[in-house]
């Protein structure tokens, strides 16, 4: 629980880093538990402009998602999947590290941790949780084209498990 609750707040506090309309901080230590992340969309004359990088994407390809039938199971990383986190399955990167998975489609990104392996795939490039894909507009599709970049929050100390939370 303590390290869910951990996760949750260190996904609401990196996206929060993403600049303006991001996310708000939780009030409470239970409103930190992330259902549904902040989505920023790009395109549109009312819209807020992109904060994407101009760099180079680490990875574009096709995505998938994964969910009720891993629902408990051992990922790599040894936790338990849970589809409601925002984690991913990637081939070769560390485990533990975090990734903004883009949709070239809608220009909606969430950013996810990367805790297991996969896709066991030849087409596809990553394996979002459940609620990343539905944050990121593709749960129906099954199936998307995506940008990966590697993402270094800002304050790697938020990311540390809260010690003796009661």
């Amino acid at each position: 629980m303590r390290r869910r609750l951990a996760e949750g707040l260190a996904v609401v506090l990196s996206v929060a880093s993403l600049g303006a309309g991001a996310a708000s901080r939780p009030s409470s230590l239970e409103a930190a538990k992330v259902t549904q992340p902040p989505v920023i969309e790009t395109g549109g004359h009312n819209r807020k402009k992109s904060t994407s990088p101009k760099s180079k994407a680490y990875q574009i390809g096709t995505a998938s998602w994964y969910g009720q039938q891993f629902e408990g199971r051992q990922t790599a990383s040894g936790e338990l999947f849970d589809m409601r986190d925002f984690t991913a399955a990637h081939p070769s990167l560390p485990l533990g590290s975090f990734v903004r998975v883009t949709n070239l489609r809608n220009g909606k990104f969430v950013v996810v941790r990367i805790n297991d392996r996969g896709p066991f795939v030849d087409d596809r490039i990553i394996d979002v949780s459940y609620n990343a894909a539905r944050a990121l507009g593709f749960k129906e599709r099954g199936l998307q084209t995506v940008r990966l970049d590697l993402y270094q929050p800002r304050n790697m100390a938020l990311l540390q498990p809260v010690a003796n939370l009661h």
